[in-house]
């Protein structure tokens, strides 16, 4: 069996790849935050018998979520394809 000669990546690779792992994790974070910062009505008055509902129009920072969440979710599906891609 015939090995094959795999070559170890150099330690500037591995450092790029451990910003790209830290960028993740606050995309990450910052998705989180994104998501639950949306969610109405389901604080600890709903589980109290308390309607948490009630209508609302969107305004502007909620807008601003929705498209902070959209993009987030974008960087986060990319830096995860880039992550794959690279030697470890």
């Amino acid at each position: 069996m015939a090995r094959k000669n795999l070559q170890k990546p150099s330690s500037s690779i591995y450092n790029y790849i451990m910003i790209l792992i830290a960028i993740q994790v606050i995309i990450a974070a910052l998705l989180i935050a994104a998501i639950l910062m949306q969610m109405q009505g389901t604080g600890l008055s709903t589980s109290f018998g308390a309607s948490g509902e009630f209508y609302r129009s969107k305004r502007s920072v909620e807008k601003l979520l929705i498209y902070a969440t959209i993009v987030l979710s974008v960087l986060f599906a990319g830096m995860s394809v880039v992550l794959l891609l690279f030697p470890h």
